[in-house]
């Protein structure tokens, strides 16, 4: 399941849980895209639950998607991944080092409420 939510103007959260297959995946990135375009100095919850890998089918999708993905990021400064994964959480943060303007930090699901904080003010 991938679900794409747009709570207030410049916050977008984004729900995975589960193996997503490319139907999933283009619906979802599409779904993205189209919510994320009057979004300006953005915040992102990511919510990672029952993480599995997307089929090879959903990975096509994302890569045909990836130039506007890369787009997307400059809409969004601060992006907090709620997983219960701890490599994920790890590796959503060395991605954030790589790309200059957003900051990500990852969280236990247990922390939503120090994500929500963080989101707001940007302190841990």
């Amino acid at each position: 399941m991938l679900t794409i939510t747009k709570p207030e103007p410049n916050r977008v959260d984004i729900e995975l849980s589960g193996k997503i297959d490319s139907d999933e995946m283009a619906k979802g990135l599409d779904d993205l895209l189209d919510k994320s375009q009057d979004v300006n100095e953005g915040k992102m919850l990511y919510t990672i639950t029952s993480f599995a890998f997307p089929d090879l089918g959903a990975m096509a999708v994302e890569m045909v998607r990836l130039p506007k993905m890369f787009g997307l990021l400059g809409r969004f400064d601060r992006c907090a991944v709620l997983c219960d994964v701890g490599w994920i959480r790890n590796a959503a943060e060395i991605e954030g080092t790589l790309f200059p303007g957003i900051d990500i930090k990852g969280f236990e699901l247990t922390e939503r409420d120090q994500a929500e904080a963080w989101l707001q003010t940007g302190m841990a």
